[in-house]
């Protein structure tokens, strides 16, 4: 079996070998030529996996390492008899890790505290719903929109985008790119969108760089219709628009979902999918090559401090937004090797949080964050 692999995804190497002949190509240098003979073909979202890369090749399997499958013609491949497979929610955790870093960092440079904003979370799947979690958990009030679930579920807990945009003063999309339908999301954010958010409003996506209209965006920073703008994803990767970079608050390289647990979660995904199609016993395969972080112990002595004083300090431990935005500012035509060759980042689970002096009641909130409490 001939397996060709993007050469980017992570503890990838070696583990397929002992069952087929592994080619690791970088994303964007797969070609057709290159796939002629494959059987199956492990990617990322820089492979655009359609009629043109696959057509004529023996290709029958491609699994991609991301939560996201709008770089693959699904139709197409589906009509070819080709078996695609993502990995939904793999770096859910990660994301959610970079909106805490966001929302604190946030809270921080415009003097305000969390638990008096307003959130509205766009998009409540596997991101959106620990953002929820996270929101609420740091006091913050919370309001949910997702069109798709009220349809499948019932509108209870959920408001409109229309509801979304009139309460809230933080509002963060986790939604997936729809080019059309009834749930397009391409340019969802726009100059009407962009109109009817109050005065003041904190805008954040993490989600796909397409779902906002990039001037738009632009025209309602110059004119102070938001408060501030956080963006990790952006129209014409990697090519960004350096001018609207310069009106964010907080501008990062694509990367809300980098974390290293994120990533083995979708090496760990993909490969037991291939093995499920291939029959090679690797149903349950997971890495053990997770490197530990540098500083696994968070000491705080909580005296004095509050709930968001506390978490801020636990959460900016693990990982510093601002670090990954002072990186792309500095070189913003460094975007994809930012991306591939990303720092180590471990999420909150692999941290040991000591609280000293600290209600019980603030440990439990840390824990359900996601950290180890140790007493």
């Amino acid at each position: 079996m001939i397996i060709i692999a993007d050469d980017k995804i992570p503890y990838l190497r070696g583990v397929l070998e002992p069952f087929a002949e592994v080619v690791y190509v970088p994303g964007d240098r797969i070609t057709n030529n290159i796939l002629k003979n494959a059987d199956a073909l492990l990617t990322r979202t820089r492979t655009r996996c359609n009629e043109t890369l696959l057509k004529g090749t023996s290709v029958q399997f491609i699994g991609t390492a991301t939560i996201g499958c709008d770089h693959i013609d699904t139709d197409w491949c589906e009509k070819q008899g080709i078996v695609w497979k993502s990995a939904p929610g793999c770096n859910a955790s990660s994301v959610n890790q970079y909106i805490a870093s966001a929302l604190v960092t946030l809270s921080d440079r415009f003097g305000f505290s969390l638990k008096d904003r307003v959130l509205g979370v766009v998009g409540v799947g596997n991101v959106g719903t620990r953002v929820v979690r996270t929101g609420e958990l740091l006091g913050m009030q919370v309001y949910l929109c997702d069109p798709p679930r009220v349809r499948n579920e019932s509108s209870c807990g959920f408001i409109s985008l229309e509801g979304i945009l009139r309460e809230c003063d933080i509002i963060t999309f986790h939604v997936p790119l729809n080019r059309s339908g009834m749930d397009r999301t391409y340019h969802i954010i726009d100059n009407e969108l962009l109109t009817r958010v109050n005065p003041g409003t904190i805008l954040i996506n993490t989600s796909r760089g397409e779902v906002a209209n990039g001037n738009s965006l632009k025209d309602a920073m110059h004119q102070s219709r938001l408060g501030g703008l956080v963006l990790d994803v952006w129209e014409n990767e990697p090519e960004i628009d350096p001018e609207l970079m310069n009106l964010c608050t907080l501008a990062t390289p694509h990367i809300a979902g980098y974390s290293a647990d994120g990533k083995a979660r979708g090496t760990a995904m993909v490969i037991r999918e291939l093995s499920r199609h291939f029959n090679l016993e690797m149903d349950d395969w997971e890495t053990n090559d997770i490197p530990e972080p540098g500083n696994p112990e968070i000491r705080i002595n909580g005296q004095g401090l509050t709930l968001e004083e506390i978490v801020s300090r636990a959460v900016l431990h693990t990982y510093r937004v601002t670090e990954d935005d002072k990186r792309l500012r500095e070189k913003a035509s460094d975007f994809e090797k930012q991306r591939g060759n990303y720092p180590l980042r471990r999420e909150f689970n692999a941290y040991n949080l000591v609280i000293e002096h600290a209600d019980p009641e603030i440990k439990k909130i840390c824990r359900k964050l996601g950290f180890n409490i140790q007493e």
